[in-house]
């Protein structure tokens, strides 16, 4: 069940994705995270009610480290969607994998050996295949940042499967981020401008925030339910769905060295999750 979940997740995500760079045209991209996490925490309260679970939580620290660093993550994200084609500013985000293995091998001091050395450096020659047409457009820094999202969702991940471990239910982890993620986005655009709603432009937030936080709560269970290896490697169905999205509805193209970095980020991510070392406190359920 864990692969399900993933794969109705990876399509949720891009979904998102499409509904971000539509509410680029009417608000930031701070803006979108604020809308996108406080329905969200909006609609997972009114299902814990539903379901009577508990709010309150023994481990609101790891909560907090969860929030925060999936909070910085999202908005970096948001603000490579909203500049660069869909399945480019996917696929700079879902290095998550591949920065995941390398802070688990450090946190564990684990030695690297040849076969996941070869797929982490094949990792970053595809982001750097990715990356090249964009130093051509001036837009390095854009591309950074898409990165940077990358190596703060892998430390996000690790702490939604330490809660997972904690016993903490998807729909309270899904709840605490959201709810961090509302107070740091609007504290932000507290002293920033503040857009109008118009009926079309709130329908696109509405439609981002049930996609996001649906998807959300299907990766969260996936996580919980899944094996981390399969699961983590169907994550990647989300480029393919952002892809075809990009190209069905922009008409974005990609030369031919960007997909070939695509599918090597990729490769390498399936493989680093494949080799790397596994761990008595990180076995599956």
């Amino acid at each position: 069940m864990g692969a399900l979940w993933m794969l109705v997740a990876g399509f949720l995500f891009a979904c998102m994705g499409v509904f971000v760079k539509l509410g680029a045209s009417y608000f930031s991209n701070v803006e979108l995270v604020f809308f996108r996490s406080f329905i969200g925490l909006l609609l997972v309260f009114v299902i814990m009610r539903a379901q009577r679970i508990p709010l309150a939580t023994r481990h609101f620290r790891n909560h907090l480290w969860r929030g925060l660093s999936g909070t910085i993550a999202l908005t970096l994200f948001f603000y490579c969607l909203t500049r660069l084609p869909l399945a480019t500013a996917i696929t700079l985000n879902y290095t998550a994998p591949m920065f995941l293995t390398l802070l688990t091998m450090l946190i564990y001091k684990d030695k690297f050996h040849l076969p996941l050395s070869f797929a982490i450096i094949t990792g970053f020659c595809g982001v750097v295949l990715l990356l090249h047409p964009t130093l051509a457009r001036d837009q390095l820094t854009i591309g950074l940042a898409g990165l940077t999202s990358g190596l703060l969702a892998a430390v996000a991940y690790l702490n939604v499967k330490q809660l997972g471990m904690l016993g903490e239910p998807d729909t309270r982890t899904v709840l605490y981020f959201s709810l961090i993620a509302s107070l740091c986005s609007g504290g932000w655009i507290m002293f920033d401008q503040f857009h109008a709603l118009t009926w079309h432009s709130s329908l696109i937030l509405l439609g981002l925030a049930c996609t996001a936080t649906l998807a959300q709560l299907a990766m969260t269970r996936a996580y919980r339910v899944g094996k981390t290896q399969v699961v983590s490697s169907l994550a990647y169905s989300t480029i393919v769905f952002a892809s075809l999205f990009g190209i069905a509805l922009w008409k974005e193209t990609l030369p031919p060295a960007s997909w070939l970095g695509m599918a090597f980020i990729i490769a390498s991510g399936v493989l680093s999750l494949s080799l790397s070392p596994k761990h008595p406190s990180s076995k599956e359920s």
